[in-house]
């Protein structure tokens, strides 16, 4: 391989190191100032090498971009590091609140709290601030009720590429046809 192309593999590696969001193959090109080919060719030899070399890391298409993540196998460890720091799960009614808006968005409160049976105001407002959902506009209904949806960061929290990659609803259904 040649220099030029070791120092460009190596400019792109960095780029996703220090990147705390996916990358877009768009943005690459742009920074890096070197053509789409040669971008997904980059891309698809550092994944492989990261496979091959059974690295802790591995890189991943996700949310429209390309990111570094850990490996699946060392999440034990990870985890014990995790917690050993003051780190915040989402509780119970986080994941719900947040599952219900994956699947429905864009959703109001009010629809959220008429599926869950309770006021969710709190737990909205937690997944606004930890950036899992956003506002992405006013129902146009009375009161202009706003309307809720996942952000990328939510796609990135649970690796997804889009959210035709959620598991299908009837897998979750009860078996029971009276419920």
């Amino acid at each position: 391989m040649s220099d030029l192309k070791v120092r460009l593999r190596s400019i792109v590696e960095a780029l996703l190191f220090i990147s705390d969001q996916p990358l877009s193959k768009a943005k690459i090109v742009s920074v890096v100032d070197i053509p789409e080919e040669e971008v997904n060719q980059i891309l698809t030899d550092l994944t492989n090498e990261y496979s091959r070399a059974d690295r802790g890391f591995q890189l991943r298409e996700v949310a429209g971009g390309y990111r570094l993540y850990s490996h699946p196998a060392y999440a034990s460890y990870i985890e014990k590091l995790i917690l050993s720091f003051d780190h915040r799960r989402l509780t119970q009614a986080a994941l719900e609140t947040l599952s219900i808006i994956a699947y429905k968005q864009p959703v109001t409160r009010a629809d959220i709290a008429s599926i869950r049976g309770v006021n969710s105001d709190g737990v909205v407002n937690t997944l606004i601030n930890r950036g899992l959902i956003k506002e992405l506009g006013k129902q146009d209904a009375p009161g202009q009720p706003i309307l809720y949806g996942t952000t990328n960061r939510f796609l990135e929290s649970f690796g997804l590429r889009s959210l035709n990659e959620l598991p299908p609803l009837d897998e979750f259904s009860p078996d029971d046809p009276t419920f």
